[in-house]
């Protein structure tokens, strides 16, 4: 985007947005440093909200030299809707919501910045806001990375919860559409959600387990061999080194630093070269177990309308209903974790979750149709 792109007017209307968000972020900010026990989190949290404070007055005096109002109040509602979200979805994720929004903050001011409306002095303090951004998106970055392995079994729990909805969901519907009682329709979809749970807690402790065995003999290799052949690691360090661009005299100092302990260089080697950090290996029970049960969580959503002794066309329409608002919940949380667009993978999830429902509610009539059942 070039800086003859960027008119008056739109830079009106990124400032305005620029203060909406700097507003809403100190407010948050300030309740969280509340809410939280840790309290490197809280104090982190405590500073930013007075730098987002700052931030946004200079957004204000920035429209109102240029003769446009906007408020600084964040809505109350909106600033609740956000603390409630973020306390539902727990410390972890919290901190990727957080990061994310830094992320977006340093993108919509380095767009500014190509402006040719804004002056010197603007320019300069628009620049100490970017890199204030840039530092808060680092520092949650930080503070995320303590959180790698829950976050693991969070993406885990959720990938199975939606696997175990999808399918009951398509069980379901599809048999509403051979049966007329609710009773069959129950019995064959908690029957598909019992098998569907067991086979997949069993099948991810296996899945997990073979990998685990696989990454944990590299490392006790590579662990072994820096203890007594340092040397060969330390030149494939530096190559390896000198082939991501990095000098040779850089490349050897790096290498020379990590061989002075085994545990540092099979670390780096084993990081490097492999990916891999025996801190972030997968616990085989906790993965199968979680995947077993949040698969079994899924399923019940969409089998609860049937157990409730309605009519099969009631029952239906209120399984879809909590499905699409399961499947909205699972979406988002998925979105967050991976940093993805909320709105596209809400919508994807959304339309594969109640398209494949549709299409097993077809052929569920039509084998109704085909050989007479009305049950």
């Amino acid at each position: 985007m070039g800086a003859e792109s960027v008119s008056a007017d739109s830079i009106i209307d990124m400032a305005k947005t620029a203060l909406s968000d700097e507003a809403l972020s100190s407010a948050i900010y300030r309740r969280l440093a509340r809410i939280y026990g840790d309290e490197s989190v809280r104090s982190k949290i405590a500073e930013i909200a007075e730098m987002e404070g700052r931030h946004a007055e200079f957004w204000m005096n920035f429209l109102r030299k240029r003769n446009s109002e906007s408020s600084t109040k964040a809505g109350r509602l909106n600033v609740a809707l956000h603390l409630t979200t973020m306390r539902l979805l727990g410390l972890s994720l919290t901190l990727i919501l957080l990061e994310k929004g830094e992320r977006s903050a340093v993108e919509l001011y380095s767009k500014i910045l190509e402006s040719p409306e804004l002056a010197d002095f603007e320019r300069s303090e628009l620049k100490k806001i970017l890199e204030d951004e840039l530092i808060h998106e680092q520092e949650f970055a930080e503070e995320e990375s303590k959180f790698e392995g829950v976050l693991t079994y969070i993406r885990d729990a959720i990938l199975g919860m939606n696997d175990g909805l999808v399918e009951i969901l398509s069980v379901t519907t599809g048999l509403s559409g051979v049966y007329g009682s609710p009773f069959y329709v129950a019995l064959g979809g908690l029957i598909v959600a019992i098998a569907g749970a067991t086979s997949m807690g069993v099948g991810v402790y296996a899945s997990v387990r073979a990998q685990r065995q696989v990454h944990e003999s590299i490392l006790q290799r590579i662990s072994n061999a820096s203890r007594y052949v340092a040397h060969l690691f330390r030149e494939r360090l530096i190559s390896y080194m000198v082939r991501k661009g990095y000098s040779k005299e850089t490349s050897t100092a790096m290498a020379e630093e990590s061989s002075k302990d085994h545990r540092m260089l099979s670390r780096v080697i084993a990081e490097e070269e492999y990916g891999l950090r025996e801190e972030a290996l997968v616990s085989p029970r906790k993965a199968g177990l979680y995947s077993g049960l949040s698969n079994a969580f899924g399923a019940i959503v969409p089998l609860i309308p049937y157990f409730l002794g309605l009519s099969i066309s009631i029952a239906l329409i209120l399984s879809l209903l909590l499905a699409g608002v399961a499947l909205a919940v699972a979406a988002f949380i998925i979105a967050v974790s991976a940093n993805l667009p909320v709105k596209r993978k809400v919508s994807e999830m959304m339309i594969v979750g109640l398209g494949s429902a549709g299409v097993t509610f077809i052929i569920g009539r039509a084998v109704s149709t085909l050989f007479g059942i009305n049950v």
